[in-house]
Parts: C-alpha cells; sequence; structure tokens
C-alpha cells in the first residue's frame, strides 16, 4: 500500500512537473509570437519565418533596441545564427546588411514593395539584424542624454544585454552556434561585443555557443588606417603627388588632426577626388535630382568616428534612399511592430546626431584582436579592394601589426571559375579580400560574399579552383 502511495505521489510530481515546463513554454512562445511578421507590405511569398520588434536593455533609462530575425530558408532549426551589425558609427543594420547587402529582400525603386535576393545569407543560416545602439534606427532611449554621450563602451554592453534577453524570447537559440559578422565602423562594435561575450561566458550557467566573428572593411586602427587610406588614394591615382606628400608631412595620424591636415584633407576631396562614389571608386555615384553629386563634407577624416559618416553606397547608388521611404511608411512600421513608443523623428539610413556625438572610441582594436586570438576563436577579415573609405591597404596594414605566423600562403580564391578575390592564412585569423568590391562586399559581390559566408561557417579555407 505504502507502494502504492509513493507510486502516486512520483507520479504527480511529474504531471505538474509537465505542466509547469509546458506552461513556461507556452509564455515564451506567447512573447516570441507577438514579435512575428505576418508579411511585410509588397513581399513576396517565402517560406521561412521572420519576427522583429524590441528588447530592452536597460529600464531605468528606457533603452530599447530593435531587431529583424529572417529564419534560414530550409531546416533553420540545423543551422547557425549569424548576428549582424553595421556601423557609421549610427547606421542600421536594416538600411543596410538587412535591405541592400544579405538579407532576403530588397526595396525597389520607388519603394512600393520587395524582391527576393537569391544571393542572401539566410541561405546557410539564421540572420539577426540589430539596430544598435539607442538611437539608431528604430532604436530609442526615453532618456534623451544618451543621444549625445554615447559611444563604443555603451554600445557593447546594450549589445551584449540585447542578446542574452533575446535568447530568453527565443529559447531554441540558446544551444546554437552563434556567430557575430558586420562592416565599417562594425570593426569595432564586433570584437568589442566578442569580447563581452567571451566575459560573460566565463561565469554564465547558460554560456553562449560563441565561434566567432567576421569582420569586412573594418575601421580597426586609428593610425594604420589613416595611414593605409591616403596610401590607397595615392595608388589609385585619387590625389596628386604633391597632395598625398603634404598629408604625410602634416598628418599625425595618431592624434586629432590639425586645422592644417583637415584642410589638405578637404582639398583632395574637393578639388582632386571629383564626383566619385568614395565607397567603390568605380561606380556611379547617386546624384541629386539637380544632376549634382552629393555632398561630402561629412567624411572628411576617414577614421576619426565623428567623420565616419556613410552617405553613398552601391551598384544603384540610391537605395538607401528607397530604405529611408519604406521604413517610414505607417503599414511597414505596423507590419515589423516597429515604432510603437512614436518616436519624434523620422527613421533614418544614419543618425547624425548620434555620429556628431560619438564621445568613446577605441584608437585600436589590435589589442581585442590578440585577446580573441588566443581565446581560439574563428575570425576573418574582409575586404573589397575598390573601396576608399576603409581601403584594402588599411586593413592589410593594421593585420600586419599583430605579425602572425602564415599557415597557408597568399594565394587567388575562386567563384564560378573567376578569381573572387586573394587569401591568406594565418595563425588564428584568415584574411580575404574581394576583387571588385566596394566599401559593402555583399551589394557590390553578392555571389562571392555568400561563398565567403559558407567557407567561414565551415571552417575550411576559400576554393583555389
Amino acid at each position: 500500500m505504502v507502494m502504492g502511495r509513493g507510486k502516486l505521489f512520483v507520479s504527480m510530481v511529474v504531471v505538474l512537473l509537465i505542466v509547469h515546463v509546458d506552461a513556461a513554454a507556452h509564455e515564451v512562445n506567447k512573447e516570441e509570437e507577438a514579435d512575428r511578421i505576418s508579411s511585410l507590405p509588397g513581399q513576396p511569398k517565402v517560406s521561412f519565418h521572420q519576427f522583429s520588434g524590441y528588447v530592452t536593455v536597460n529600464e531605468v533609462a528606457g533603452r530599447a533596441l530593435f531587431y529583424w530575425l529572417t529564419e534560414a530558408a530550409q531546416n533553420p532549426l540545423s543551422k547557425p545564427l549569424v548576428v549582424w551589425l553595421n556601423g557609421g558609427p549610427g547606421c542600421s543594420s536594416l538600411a543596410y546588411g538587412a535591405s541592400e547587402e544579405i538579407g532576403p529582400f530588397r526595396i525597389n525603386k520607388n519603394a512600393s514593395g520587395l524582391y527576393l535576393n537569391k544571393f542572401s545569407w539566410n541561405t546557410v543560416a539564421n540572420l539577426l539584424f540589430l539596430e544598435t545602439p539607442a538611437g539608431v534606427g528604430f532604436s530609442y532611449s526615453n532618456r534623451s542624454s544618451d543621444l549625445l554621450d554615447t559611444g563604443d563602451g555603451r554600445t557593447a554592453k546594450d549589445s551584449l544585454q540585447f542578446l542574452i534577453r533575446w535568447m530568453d524570447r527565443f529559447p531554441r537559440y540558446k544551444s546554437r552556434d552563434v556567430y557575430l559578422a558586420g562592416e565599417s565602423y562594425a570593426g569595432h562594435y564586433v570584437p568589442q561585443l566578442a569580447r563581452q561575450i567571451m566575459a560573460y561566458n566565463v561565469n554564465s550557467k547558460h554560456p553562449f555557443n560563441f565561434k566567432g566573428f567576421l569582420v569586412g572593411n573594418p575601421v580597426t586602427d586609428n593610425y594604420y588606417d589613416n595611414l593605409g587610406t591616403v596610401t590607397y588614394w595615392w595608388s589609385h591615382a585619387m590625389i596628386s603627388d604633391q597632395t598625398y606628400r603634404q598629408l604625410l608631412n602634416m598628418c599625425d595620424f595618431r592624434q586629432k588632426e590639425s586645422n592644417e591636415c583637415e584642410s589638405m584633407y578637404s582639398y583632395a576631396m574637393d578639388q582632386e577626388f571629383g564626383n566619385i562614389d568614395q565607397y567603390n571608386i568605380y561606380a556611379p555615384p547617386c546624384n541629386n535630382s539637380d544632376g549634382s553629386g552629393a555632398t561630402r563634407h561629412t567624411m572628411r577624416l576617414p577614421h576619426q568616428p565623428h567623420q565616419m559618416f556613410r552617405q553613398l553606397s552601391g551598384y544603384d547608388p540610391c537605395t538607401e534612399k528607397y530604405a529611408e521611404v519604406y521604413y517610414n511608411r505607417p503599414d511597414v512600421q505596423k507590419a515589423l511592430h516597429a515604432n510603437t513608443t512614436k518616436i519624434p523623428y523620422k527613421w533614418t539610413a544614419c543618425s547624425e546626431s548620434l555620429n556628431r556625438n560619438w564621445n568613446d572610441t577605441d584608437v585600436s582594436v589590435l589589442p581585442i584582436y590578440r585577446e580573441l586570438i588566443a581565446s581560439r576563436l574563428r575570425i576573418w577579415v574582409f575586404s573589397g579592394d575598390v573601396d576608399s573609405v576603409v581601403p584594402v591597404t588599411a586593413t592589410r596594414y593594421s593585420l600586419a601589426n599583430l605579425k602572425l605566423a602564415t599557415k597557408i600562403p597568399w594565394y587567388p580564391w575562386y567563384v564560378k571559375n573567376q578569381v573572387g578575390g586573394w587569401t591568406e592564412v594565418y595563425e588564428g585569423l584568415t584574411f580575404v579580400t574581394v576583387r571588385g568590391a566596394g566599401h559593402e562586399v555583399p551589394l557590390f559581390k553578392p555571389r562571392a560574399a555568400l561563398q565567403l559566408l559558407r567557407s567561414f561557417l565551415e571552417g575550411k579555407p576559400l576554393p583555389k579552383s
């Protein structure tokens, strides 16, 4: 009789546990379900699931970051999670990463709808686009001073807090392989966030299954980036011999530039560059309606953060204009569960005020690279070789300073029987160039960029034939 009661008691406990677990799962699913996108205006029919919404990262300040998840088109449960960040600082991953680079959709010219990107990275991974920090895109803070004193440190901490809380909302991703990716000023965001994740994992009961990161045309080290940029301008006949010599003589590159140096930069851009797209020197620029080129006064010093402001881009050099129309449509915002607090300003591809008030920046992230290489993370750095803003020469100067031993010497890699670029594999890091690509590599060379991601996720060197 006692045995029977014992069995009955155990059975009741098991039932109660099952009910509790089911209830907890239901709560999680309810929160996730609220973020589900049924369909975006003008969107073609797709088989994959999408979610978007806000995650509060600081209750006191009322800071909340906006995300958009596009799950893998096939077998999403077996695919890793790639978190994509855009730079600026102050630029939106919806405007660039999602809408003109690696996302599943492109915005058509009149911003009336979307069409499919057949080289989307969600063919091989689940993609999580994060607008960070608060003040970028739809992400916001209720404390207005946050937009006047932000920088690298808070961006990394808030992004980590976002990932922790986002994983609670989407628990099926907790055991998934996680990678970070990004470009430009995300050359700061990505390694800084990687370091935050590694530190968090040390004491966490639920560590991230964090495997590594991939960064393109990344801002890395002020001195080497600036020296490499000026060298690129000269070697690609964008500036005269005299201007090149004067820039080398006048500019320290390590310090805040003198007035004379800034004047020399302005002279080079205004008088010698001509009306070109600096993000792809061989692509046509996006002209204003009067036929003139877009102004470049905010881009004087390429690697001082307050002047690293994204203005021009790509094959269709006006794509960010389509994004600004599309994401300001009320029906689009409703479908995305965005702008729920009625932000008192328009959604923009880049926040000029946040860029101007960026108060905290690392002079170099090379020390972080050394830390993370020692942690045996998978680290790949790639560079579109016709970008003059964070050019291939700048990246090569920066990486050379790490003094890494070579594992596989320099060789051409191939995609569709054509040279996709060149690569060298070092101990702890792989460097890749993408031939003919501008600052936004996946925009200019989508097939090559997808091959790059595949090889990165597989942990294999790029194909030699």
